[in-house]
């Protein structure tokens, strides 16, 4: 079986879990379930299930890979994290906006291959009809 993408992984976690990073509130008088509104936790079980794959294999991608990949130290040493294994009580938490614009960035970058694919193959059967068009035309 082939892995999911790190696009297929991000769109999942945004698609599930867009709604409770919009809907924290700073309120004093609101639980939100949660430490911090930019910090969401995520079960890496029931994102595999979306995904048809092994749960280590989510948590693999988040921590081994993506975090390595976004998650970077500012000018004055402080971190900031892309998937963190415990933000206060939280567990297995994501940086949502960091999430979202490196997803966006990832959907950037598969639509102007996607765009760059279909032009590519319209130049191929033009330069393959063209000629077939001219030689029959000729041929009348």
């Amino acid at each position: 079986m082939k892995p999911p993408s790190d696009l297929k992984i991000l769109n999942v976690i945004y698609k599930l879990y867009y709604e409770e990073f919009k809907n924290f509130a700073q309120e004093s008088d609101v639980q939100n379930g949660r430490v911090s509104k930019i910090h969401v936790p995520i079960d890496c079980k029931m994102i595999a299930r979306e995904l048809g794959v092994d749960s280590d294999i989510v948590f693999g991608r988040l921590y081994y890979h993506l975090e390595q990949r976004y998650g970077y130290k500012r000018d004055d040493d402080s971190k900031v994290v892309f998937f963190s294994l415990g933000v206060g009580p939280d567990r297995h938490c994501v940086n949502f906006p960091l999430l979202a614009s490196v997803l966006a960035g990832l959907q950037e970058e598969s639509s102007k291959f996607k765009w760059a694919t279909v032009l590519s193959f319209i130049a191929v059967l033009i330069s393959i009809v063209v000629p077939l068009a001219t030689a029959l035309l000729g041929k009348s």
